[in-house]
């Protein structure tokens, strides 16, 4: 063993090791339980940044550990390859985006190889490859079968910049979520799939996912917007029509001051076909973008037409608003403006009447200048039902309704069907097509894959290269003639499905084995960002679902545990140009300035000139505060990168990148090091402990060892504390260093003490762990080894350790049996050779004693 810890001929030689004998590769072994840990997979930009680190350490911790646990563990690795970034980098390169995706695949690759993790790559999944989303294609035509599939003209959002439709959830703050830009509201051609017909299970089954956290689940549900409520068929008054609108408030029924129906509406648009004004007032809001609808929010129009309230029989005006949400249930609401936020603002905005019918009998004032809102109290100013409470006067109005047969209860949902169209090239062809008639059809199973066709570097990307009039889009289909559909999917239909992919990644005759895919799924741990809570998150586990329905899995969510890292943050620094923007400045070219905590006080550019500190910011490339994992790697090694991931902040906080905790990591491993390269130069023995004649330094130590492994374990498995685990492990090394190793017992407890910390750190640190197991084990590689067990027996400590006074000086330290009583215990300390010598003819005035502690011999001075 070399004198000095040299992680980069460590780290090569153990990778080596790891890729000559395929130590990963993993099969279906029914005999044996299996654990499927899978990170998030990466979009193939060009280098992994510190976010991939940490997301992919997190997995492979958990990976390693279950392995040691003795279960079979899958853990793969691959691509999300289509997308507009590929583009636009292509457009940017002058290169094609398959050159570029291909390059990007091959460096980050060889990046996540240097990193050590356990992946099978054998399994390695790139969704650009026609093998890959052929399948993809071939379901899409299967659900189009079973009539989960339309395509129709329809309002969407749309980005100007990246020519394409964007889907409500990848629209942010009336922004596109990828470029920024300002989206636009138009009408197009799109294919869609029936997300909705799964909404209630979407929302029902977020209760089984009792390992899921908590705000993710939320987040779910609001995006759902499922509401509970009912529907009333009205009469729209002095005509034979009728009126269908929503309440999940029978109680507010007599608080009714206006009907708001939505551009949309069925209604609206008979009107505007008769009147110019509510024509003009359509097409003036009907497509706005998000953003502009705040600005406009609560603008209507009066229709002059009423609905006959069903119970006083009074006429209610019918207003069309901006602000009733399009396709949501039936379009029409009944609005109490005297307790909804919505009616209310829109009721003041037009001067309509608000009506209070509720009060709380803890607060019976009601205020004049806003709605009192979401109240369940009394009813007043509601005549019959005057003096009912909230359950009982919704039951009674349903009585009264139903009798009416114009009530029916209703579910409503915010969630749209998923627009899975797009205007791009970059992305898998939708698998349809269309004949000279109209009629629209699926490209055959045995014309599968419809393969994207290849482009010259130069081409326009901008403009979508797939031409309806290029051979590439003439089809013959039964001996007809038709063209292809040229919109590809949306990327986030093959990030939907990729994880059932994984359990049979080269099956060539469908989609899933369904073996594998039993034996495997549903996925055990799933590592990634918040970020995803929405998009991803919820298309994942609508795919699923329909996979289950096709017979193709056989469970209700695709993910047991989900974990969502933090962000990486790092120190950012700028300056104000000529121009008045920000020019941010890498770190490694500012001069910084420090008090003694640490904190920076000042920072300057190479020239001198005061820069402004951002503070501790996300990393990113905008940001000029990212930091290359190549550089880390190469200058303290990946485990020591490894290691400061895990044990610098809980996995869902955000991590503060600072190079002095590297370091700090990098020391501790040398520490270790050096302990080990000691204990091996003084002997390496093999002799069995002899446990019954242990001095109480040795059982102290055995017991804070097996203290450790049980706070460890618990840490990982349990509770995911993998920083508080690691500190443990810090702790007991610090206490080893201080340990003597002169007796045979002292050299028994080390080695055994170096044993388990090595096995507690190879989730962590695999490459240093995997070297120096060599010096215990030489012919038994760590990867095959069991989890350190506790001993529980140890954990019971039958003794205490008492520290032993003369005269308030510590002169000793004794292990006593915790069975015996206070004389006990005197006489055996006064009897210990290094004690009797101070108290041999001398006369003891008092004795201090503090249970299982000290015990203070007082004796009389001359």
């Amino acid at each position: 063993m070399e004198k000095e810890y040299s992680p980069k001929k460590i780290e090569l030689y153990v990778q080596e090791y790891w890729k000559k004998n395929k130590t990963f590769k993993v099969k279906e072994d029914f005999k044996k339980e299996k654990y499927y840990c899978l990170p998030m997979l990466p979009y193939p930009s060009g280098k992994l940044h510190m976010g991939h680190v940490r997301n992919y350490t997190i997995s492979d911790v958990i990976a390693r550990y279950q392995r040691m646990l003795g279960k079979n563990v899958l853990q793969p690795m691959g691509w999300d390859a289509f997308g507009l970034p590929a583009e636009e980098a292509a457009i940017k390169n002058n290169t094609t985006p398959f050159s570029w995706t291909e390059k990007n695949i091959k460096y980050m690759k060889k990046q996540l190889q240097s990193l050590g993790f356990s992946y099978d790559w054998s399994r390695e999944i790139t969704t650009c490859n026609p093998e890959y989303y052929r399948w993809e294609q071939w379901f899409f035509t299967k659900l189009y079968e079973k009539k989960l599939v339309y395509k129709k003209n329809s309002l969407v959002n749309w980005c100007s910049h990246d020519n394409t439709v964007l889907a409500n959830e990848q629209v942010i703050d009336g922004c596109c979520w990828r470029c920024n830009n300002k989206i636009i509201i138009k009408k197009i051609p799109q294919w869609f799939i029936k997300i909705r017909n799964y909404a209630e299970s979407l929302y029902q089954d977020l209760k089984k996912l009792t390992d899921w956290p908590e705000n993710v689940k939320n987040m779910q549900r609001n995006w759902i917007g499922r509401i509970k409520g009912f529907q009333i068929t009205l009469n729209i008054f002095n005509t034979p029509k009728k009126l269908k609108a929503f309440t999940n408030r029978l109680d507010l029924i007599m608080g009714i001051t206006y009907v708001s129906i939505s551009i949309c509406h069925e209604l609206s648009v008979n009107l505007s076909k008769k009147n110019k004004i509510i024509k003009k007032f359509i097409k003036k809001y009907k497509y706005i973008s998000p953003e502009e609808f705040k600005k406009v929010k609560y603008i209507g129009i009066n229709t002059n037409l009423f609905i006959v309230h069903p119970i006083t029989e009074e006429k209610i005006p019918i207003w069309i608003s901006n602000f009733t949400i399009k396709e949501y249930g039936t379009n029409a609401i009944l609005c109490t403006p005297g307790h909804n936020e919505n009616d209310w603002n829109f009721a003041v905005k037009n001067n309509l009447k608000i009506k209070y019918v509720v009060f709380n009998p803890k607060n019976k004032k009601l205020n004049s200048d806003s709605s009192f809102i979401n109240i369940k109290g009394i009813l007043f100013n509601s005549q019959e039902f005057d003096g009912l409470n909230f359950q009982d006067s919704s039951e009674k109005i349903k009585i009264i309704l139903y009798q009416k047969k114009i009530l029916e209860e209703k579910i409503n949902y915010r969630l749209q069907d998923w627009c899975v169209s797009r205007q791009r090239y970059w992305g898998t062809p939708i698998p349809m097509a269309k004949f000279k008639n109209g009629k629209i059809i699926p490209i055959p199973e045995n014309k599968l894959p419809v393969i994207l066709p290849k482009i010259k570097k130069n081409i326009n990307l901008l403009q979508n290269p797939i031409d309806r009039n290029s051979n590439w889009a003439k089809i013959c289909i039964n001996n007809k003639k038709a063209i292809r559909e040229t919109d590809t999917f949306d990327t986030f239909m093959e990030s939907s499905w990729y994880y059932a992919r994984y359990t049979c990644p080269n099956f060539n005759i469908g989609m899933i084995d369904s073996i594998a895919s039993k034996y495997w799924l549903p996925v055990d741990q799933y590592v990634g960002g918040i970020e995803h809570a929405i998009m991803h998150l919820m298309y994942f586990r609508f795919y699923h679902k329909l996979l289950r329905d096709f017979k193709l899995v056989d469970s209700d969510e695709p993910v047991k545990s989900l974990l969502c890292q933090g962000m990486v943050l790092a120190e950012a620094f700028y300056e104000i140009d000529k121009k008045s923007q920000r020019n941010w400045l890498h770190s490694s070219s500012v001069l910084i300035k420090r008090n003694l905590k640490g904190e920076i006080i000042k920072s300057y550019n190479k020239e001198g000139k005061e820069l402004i500190y951002a503070g501790m910011i996300k990393m990113s490339k905008s940001k000029n505060n990212g930091i290359e994992p190549e550089l880390m790697i190469q200058r303290y090694g990946a485990d020591t990168i490894r290691l400061f991931i895990m044990f610098s902040a809980p996995v869902e906080s955000s991590l503060e990148w600072k190079e002095s905790g590297v370091k700090g990591v990098y020391r501790f491993l040398n520490k270790l090091w050096k302990l080990i390269l000691n204990y091996i130069e003084i002997q390496n023995t093999h002799q069995k402990m002899n446990f019954n004649s242990l001095n109480y330094q040795q059982s102290e130590l055995r017991y804070q060892l097996h203290k450790t492994i049980s706070k460890v374990s618990d840490d990982i498995s349990r509770r995911k504390t993998f920083n508080t685990a690691i500190s443990a492990i810090m702790e007991l090394v610090n206490k080893l260093v201080k340990a003597p190793i002169q007796e045979e017992q002292d050299k028994s407890i080390m080695r055994e003490s170096l044993i388990c910390i090595i096995k507690m750190l190879y989730p962590f640190t695999p490459h240093f762990c995997f070297f120096v197991w060599n010096y215990f084990y030489e012919k038994t590689p760590i990867d095959n080894e069991k989890w350190p067990m506790v001993k529980e027996d140890i954990l019971l400590k039958k003794y205490d350790i008492i520290i032993v006074q003369i005269n308030g000086k510590t002169r000793h330290t004794i292990k006593i049996s915790n069975n015996l009583n206070k004389e006990e215990i005197f006489l055996h300390i006064k009897n210990e050779p290094t004690i009797k010598k101070y108290l041999d003819n001398v006369n003891i005035k008092n004795i201090i004693y503090i249970p299982k502690k000290i015990i203070n011999f007082v004796l009389y001075t001359k």
